[in-house]
């Protein structure tokens, strides 16, 4: 199976179940704002093939900066701008386990594994409701009053 085919899979299963559920923006980024945080999704593939991970990830309303102090708005953060613990993968078994890969070149077919990661889905959004907003300890860390 082909890139192409699973992204085809993806948009046609997958992502208007992400939308139902509020989420914008486009493969391989997608960001639901709420309240108190911005919920992250992006779907990397493996750059041999065959296979992606969904890492999700949560940051501040007002988007995050890069440890090398690179702001990213909110309207343009991704999981990916996310320091990698805190963006845990999809279908990992538990936290610290980010290798779980959707393989779709094993003779699955694309959309059988599409459904796969719909069914994953409900565990993501149990995460983001209740995962530790890293990015209010992250900023005690740099104010002025937490310096050494």
């Amino acid at each position: 199976m082909k890139q192409d085919d699973m992204v085809s899979s993806l948009k046609n299963l997958f992502v208007p179940v992400i939308r139902r559920h509020g989420f914008k923006g486009s493969m391989p980024h997608f960001r639901r704002p709420t309240e108190d945080r911005i919920n992250l999704l992006t779907v990397r593939f493996d750059r041999h093939g065959g296979g992606f991970v969904i890492e999700v990830s949560n940051c501040s309303p007002e988007g995050t900066t890069t440890p090398w102090g690179k702001h990213i708005p909110p309207n343009r953060v991704s999981a990916w701008d996310v320091y990698p613990p805190n963006r845990p993968r999809l279908g990992s078994s538990s936290p610290g386990e980010d290798d779980h890969w959707f393989r779709f070149d094993d003779g699955t077919s694309t959309d059988e594994v599409a459904k796969l990661a719909v069914a994953y889905f409900e565990r993501a959004d149990q995460w983001w409701s209740t995962a530790n907003p890293w990015w209010k300890e992250a900023s005690r860390q740099l104010s002025p009053s937490h310096r050494p």
